[in-house]
This record gives C-alpha cells, sequence and structure tokens, in this order.
C-alpha cells in the first residue's frame, strides 16, 4: 500500500510542475486532462501527508518517552501516544478506502426516475414526496434538476417523474437510492386512521458519454401523438408527445413535458440512451456477480431498500441497519445522516471483498 501511495505522491508532484508549463496551459484539452488527473490525487496525497506528519510525532514522542530526562515531558509525550496511535489507524484505513478502484461513474451526471408502485394514490402521493426531497437536497448541494418527463395523478401525486441531476459527483452520491422505497402512514382519505403501506421504486442511471452509447436510427420506431394530462390548452390538440420504440431491445420511451415535439423528442432520446446504459451495465454486473466472490451490490431494484414510517417519523435503510427517528427533516432533504453511511458501509464491504 505505501509503495502505491509514493507512487500516487510522485506523480502528484510530477502533474503539478506539468500544470504550470505554458506549452500544456496552451494546450487546452491536456491542460484539462492533467487538471482532472491531479484533482483526483490531492485528497488521497493529503491523507498519506497527514498519515506522515503523525507516524514522525509518534516516532518523536516514543524517543522522549524512552530519553527525555524531564519526567513531566516525558509523562507528556507518554499520554499523548494512545491518541496518536487510534488517528494513525484511523487514517490508515482511510487510505485503504481511497486506494480502491474509483467507480468509473462517480463523477458522472444522472437520470433519477422515481415511480409510484403498490397503494395506488397514496403511492402516487409518496413518490411526489421522493421528488421534493431529492429536489431539497440537490439544491442544498448546488446541483441543477430538470424535469424531462412526468406524469401527474391530479391530486398532487405523481405516478412517474424522471428528471437530469447535473453537479459535482451526483452519482456518487445517489447511485445508493435504487430500489424500493416503502411508505408506512395514514392517508389523508382514511377515515379510521389505519396505517396504509405503498412503495414507490427509484432508479439512479449514470449518464453516458457520447461515445459509450451509439444508437442507429434504423433501430427506432418513433412516433408522435397528443400530449395527455390535466390541464393546459395545448393537452390533446397538438402533436408535441413523443414516442420512441428502440427495435433490437424493445425499450420504449415517452416524453410530453414540454409543449415542443422537437424538445421532447431530444429528451426522450436523451433518456434511451441513459437506458441501454444502463441495460449494458446490468448485464456486465451480472457476469461480474457470477464470476467474482462477495459482489458488492446487486443493483436489484426489486429489493425494498428502505422504510419510512411517518406515525414513528423514522426511517430505516434495511441494507445496513440504520435506522434513524428524524424523518421529518430527511424528507426536507436532509440526506446527509444517510447518504454518508451509506458509503462507508460499501466501501468497507468492497474492502473486504477487495482483501478477499
Amino acid at each position: 500500500m505505501f509503495n502505491r501511495l509514493e507512487q500516487l505522491v510522485k506523480r502528484y508532484n510530477e502533474l503539478n510542475e506539468k500544470l504550470s508549463d505554458p506549452k500544456v496551459i496552451a494546450d487546452n484539452l491536456l491542460f484539462q486532462k492533467l487538471s482532472k488527473e491531479s484533482s483526483d490525487l490531492v485528497e488521497p496525497v493529503k491523507t498519506y501527508r497527514q498519515y506522515q506528519s503523525i507516524q514522525k510525532h509518534i516516532h518523536q514522542n516514543k524517543e522522549l518517552v524512552a530519553h527525555e530526562k524531564d519526567a513531566e515531558i516525558q509523562q507528556m509525550a507518554k499520554e499523548e501516544l494512545p491518541e496518536l496511535e487510534t488517528n494513525l489507524k484511523t487514517l490508515e484505513e482511510k487510505l485503504k478506502i481511497l486506494l480502491l478502484p474509483k467507480d468509473p461513474h462517480d463523477d458522472k451526471n444522472v437520470f433519477l426516475e422515481i415511480r409510484a408502485g403498490t397503494g395506488g394514490d397514496e403511492a402516487a402521493l409518496f413518490a411526489s414526496d421522493l421528488f421534493r426531497m431529492y429536489s431539497k437536497y440537490a439544491e442544498s448541494l448546488g446541483w441543477k434538476i430538470e424535469i424531462v418527463d412526468s406524469s401527474s395523478t391530479g391530486i398532487g401525486g405523481l405516478k412517474e417523474i424522471i428528471v437530469q441531476v447535473n453537479g459535482k459527483m451526483v452519482y456518487s452520491d445517489l447511485k445508493y437510492e435504487s430500489g424500493i422505497h416503502r411508505v408506512q402512514r395514514v392517508p389523508e382519505t382514511e377515515q379510521q386512521g389505519r396505517v396504509h403501506t405503498s412503495a414507490v421504486t427509484v432508479a439512479v442511471l449514470p449518464e453516458p458519454d457520447e461515445v459509450e452509447v451509439q444508437i442507429d436510427e434504423k433501430d427506432l420506431r418513433i412516433d408522435t401523438y397528443s400530449a395527455g394530462g390535466p390541464g393546459g390548452q395545448h393537452v390533446n390538440k397538438t402533436q408535441s408527445a413523443v414516442r420512441i420504440t428502440h427495435i433490437p431491445t424493445n425499450l420504449v420511451v415517452t416524453c410530453q413535458d414540454d409543449r415542443s415535439q422537437h424538445k421532447n423528442k431530444a429528451r426522450a432520446m436523451k433518456v434511451l440512451k441513459v437506458r441501454l446504459y444502463d441495460k449494458m451495465l446490468q448485464e456486465q454486473q451480472a457476469v461480474m456477480a457470477k464470476t467474482r466472490k462477495g459482489m458488492v451490490g446487486s443493483g436489484d431494484r426489486s429489493e425494498k431498500i428502505r422504510t419510512y414510517n411517518f406515525p414513528q417519523n423514522r426511517l430505516t435503510d434495511h441494507r445496513i441497519g440504520l435506522t434513524l427517528y428524524q424523518l421529518d427533516k430527511i424528507m426536507d432533504g436532509h440526506l446527509e445522516e444517510v447518504i454518508p453511511p451509506l458509503r462507508t458501509h460499501f466501501q468497507t464491504e468492497a474492502l473486504k471483498s477487495d482483501k478477499g
């Protein structure tokens, strides 16, 4: 591990030298490429330097304990050692995680798809609540959300909504949100105060680069039709809605959220590319799961990952046994106590798998 860290430090120093070279600065593409590589190395290099500093401090304290004639200084050095050694161990574990192979999709934007499942109107209302939760979280991080397509129930609920989320390390933060989200609460229409259980499916799909998904026009069937939905003068009057069918895979994408047929087609093509890319990734993961022991995260969206219990103000993530009694805060977009523990858990599992 430490040989690899030394190589990273050496490479980091080389990159900083190159980035100050006028020839590199003049080459915009090269400068961007090297800047990205340098940026990726900042955290492991910084953490390793902290590790080295504490390691040096421990050595100095041990020397003082062994040879210092002043009893007070010797005692101070001795008392500092346990905390220093704990900090060193913490940094060593952090370095192991930082050296894990990086998920190539972590810094990508995503398409977030939320669909009402079992539970009728109550599921649709909860889908709307989840969309608001993710929107608030995105806003807190300075991410930009653009609605690609949506279908509402007319009572404030959402049958489904697809949004594009753009920002820094979006997939890294949201990738563990895919799965079935179960809600337990008393619906507003319930007269006897009984708790109902409903479900919503969430899918987080990384946006592919242009070169990663190529679509042949002859493989597409494109249909236009009148947009449907509550209200709006354009509804059922113009052929603005678009349906694209990818014939080889039978994937179907529809988009009717904009009045412009051209914009709906462009958005539908984006979603089709994302779903084709996701299909490719799912197939790759299925092959990997058969050949690699300890595969972390099946990506199976049929798995119930989380329960939102409103009467008890409780959120439970079933994958890591996390229970929080602050559901009201979480539904307002405060996911900072949910997402980091998930990331830590799956990184730890990956570390175990890597050792195996």
